[in-house]
């Protein structure tokens, strides 16, 4: 098996969600499995001066930004289309996802690689038959409240991928109860089978 590790902190040293997807990968690992880590804060660049929808433009016109966009955006199709198992792990920012982890959905979404449109104008997955883990974590927001863009938003991004099966851990609202929310989030991981 091959198992993707996506870390999307802005922080390095002390962030929860990082540690915590580093438990969840040393519990489903085996020692067969192939692993492959990214960290988003190490490289990602932004979608930007597209010449038209999706993600085309004539190599004749691409800028260097545009040659960095294109060459990120086939290394992490590829990463997903090899992987079986994905663990994102993201802490929600002010309600929402980390600017990288959005820019990377941005770059994997890929027509003709990670999805399709269909005849009848509806859009279909390409990424078939894979599990993810969601490793999330919060301040104040409570997973899959109203004020949670993230989690929703996270699922909604995998489904148009065609990765159905995804399970989430969370340590929310770590503002409450630091220890609490970690208990919580490690019993979450202890118990997957």
């Amino acid at each position: 098996m091959r198992i993707y590790q996506i870390d999307s902190s802005a922080r390095k040293e002390g962030s929860t969600s990082r540690a915590l997807a580093k438990k969840l990968l040393e519990k489903i690992k085996s020692p067969d499995d192939e692993i492959l880590y990214r960290d988003l804060d190490d490289e990602m660049v932004f979608v930007s001066g597209l010449t038209e929808s999706g993600m085309k433009i004539d190599k004749k016109d691409q800028t260097e930004h545009h040659k960095k966009m294109f060459e990120l955006s086939d290394k992490l199709v590829k990463e997903l289309k090899q992987s079986d198992i994905i663990i994102i792990s993201a802490p929600i920012y002010n309600y929402g996802p980390p600017a990288t982890l959005k820019a990377w959905s941005d770059l994997a979404a890929r027509v003709g690689e990670t999805f399709k449109f269909r005849p009848d104008g509806r859009r279909e997955g390409l990424l078939k038959n894979k599990k993810a883990y969601l490793v999330i974590t919060s301040g104040g927001t409570k997973l899959n409240s109203k004020e949670d863009f993230l989690t929703p938003w996270l699922k909604f991004i995998l489904n148009f991928f065609g990765i159905e099966e995804i399970k989430t851990i969370c340590a929310d609202q770590m503002s409450l109860d630091y220890e609490k929310s970690i208990r919580d989030a490690e019993e979450q991981i202890k118990n997957i089978t």
